[in-house]
């Protein structure tokens, strides 16, 4: 009963077992990071390189080309999603930069400007809408679209900081490597939808256990690259309280700019709570790729920290909003029979 208890107290503020076990990754890499740093043919990096092109196969086998037609139709609600995700939010994040950047805090800041420059996620975008009863079909298609333009957009995003930094960031390079590991595995996907799409239909539930595995086994090793170099000697959990904040009133600021403007767009209900929840999300799927080719080894561990507290956070908000919303068209309904 007790177990029961906790897992629905955990259910209603957003928790779930991934957030846990990613803080368990964590603590994992701080404590034994040597099979993290190892270089072999079957090391626990490369496992995480081959689980990455298997996430997106999977997840462009659940894709179709009617589905992908259907969504282009409503096209005001996919250009505020995603001037949202690509324009207003490192807009947001570049405003506060001279608050935030101290040479102290360069690597932190430059993983809140990543976290800034990423893709919506999907898989909790669309749980989020469908449980406050937005349009699912529309989540979806943003979501899935919004993953395929980070591919270019993100790194184009980074370049700026990059190449500033150290004038050594290859964009075209970059791109080229997120091709081959994202968008052609999502393209085979896409193709073998009408053979195979039934497979990731049935399994989904084991597909999802399987990106969070791959997620969990790249954090594990970029955290060791860091521990290994002792990166994060110099934060402490001040630092990482003022980060969670920081993350906790950027999520805010976006989700209440999207507020406003699917008001004055005159967006249904329906609409406004896809607007809202795909315009204000961010993907840790996106992000612990990305960063394997973005950034070095060393560094990728810290640049990662704020992608993963943005990620607990904005499940939690976003968990409790979309029930109250659920709750307040429950009500709505019942006043009007």
């Amino acid at each position: 009963m007790a177990k029961t208890s906790l897992g629905s107290l955990l259910d209603r503020v957003g928790l779930d077992w991934f957030i846990l076990a990613l803080l368990a990754m964590i603590g994992l890499a701080k404590i034994w990071p040597e099979p993290g740093i190892q270089e072999r043919p079957l090391s626990v990096s490369s496992l995480a390189s081959y689980g990455v092109s298997l996430i997106f196969f999977f997840y462009g086998l659940r894709l179709n080309f009617d589905s992908l037609k259907v969504g282009l139709q409503n096209y005001r609600l996919h250009l505020v999603i995603h001037l949202t995700t690509f324009i207003l939010f490192p807009a947001v994040v570049l405003t506060a930069r001279s608050l935030l950047l101290t040479t102290e805090t360069q690597l932190l800041w430059l993983g809140i400007f990543y976290v800034a420059a990423l893709p919506s996620t999907v898989s909790s975008s669309v749980v989020m809408v469908s449980i406050a009863g937005g349009n699912i079909p529309a989540a979806i298609f943003n979501a899935s679209i919004s993953s395929l333009i980070g591919v270019f957009i993100t790194p184009l995003w980074m370049s700026f900081l990059l190449s500033s930094s150290n004038g050594q960031y290859d964009l075209g390079s970059v791109i080229g490597k997120l091709t081959i590991q994202v968008i052609v595995p999502v393209i085979a996907g896409i193709l073998l939808n009408r053979k195979l799409g039934w497979f990731a239909d049935r399994y989904k539930a084991y597909l999802r256990y399987f990106d969070q595995l791959t997620i969990l086994l790249i954090v594990y090793t970029s955290f060791c690259e860091s521990f290994s170099l002792n990166l994060f000697a110099n934060y402490s959990a001040g630092d990482l309280t003022e980060l969670a904040a920081m993350m906790l009133a950027l999520f805010f600021i976006i989700f209440g700019i999207v507020h406003l403007l699917s008001r004055l767009l005159h967006f249904n209900r329906e609409d406004r709570i896809t607007a809202l929840f795909c315009g204000s999300k961010k993907s840790l799927v996106q992000g612990s790729v990305m960063a394997n080719v973005l950034f070095p080894g060393t560094i990728a561990g810290v640049v990662l920290l704020p992608i993963m507290v943005f990620h607990a956070l904005q499940l939690i908000v976003a968990s409790i909003i979309a029930q109250r919303m659920q709750q307040q068209k429950k009500n709505s309904e019942v006043i009007r029979s």
